[in-house]
């Protein structure tokens, strides 16, 4: 069964390359769904897949790239959008 979380990310998290680092660490959980820059400054994440892997990424996006500085992960249960990749958006 396929689980997903909807994240906002928080802090020094854009310009860090951390759109793209999250890309390579959710395929590396075998997860899908998308990640994006906010106007804020904020990133936002969906993720979809099973329990420990969202488990293993949620911790990951506390640290993040070199360069990352996170201050807050915000994270909500969400509906499943049964994607085949994770990719990154504008």
């Amino acid at each position: 069964m396929k689980h997903a979380r909807r994240f906002i990310i928080e802090g020094v998290v854009q310009g860090v390359c951390y759109r793209a680092s999250t890309q390579q660490k959710a395929q590396a959980l075998s997860l899908t769904g998308w990640v994006r820059n906010l106007p804020d400054g904020r990133v936002e994440a969906f993720a979809e897949g099973d329990m420990d892997a969202l488990d293993a990424f949620e911790g990951w996006l506390w640290e993040g790239p070199e360069g990352a500085s996170v201050t807050q992960v915000d994270v909500k249960p969400a509906a499943p959008e049964s994607g085949s990749a994770f990719e990154v958006r504008q």
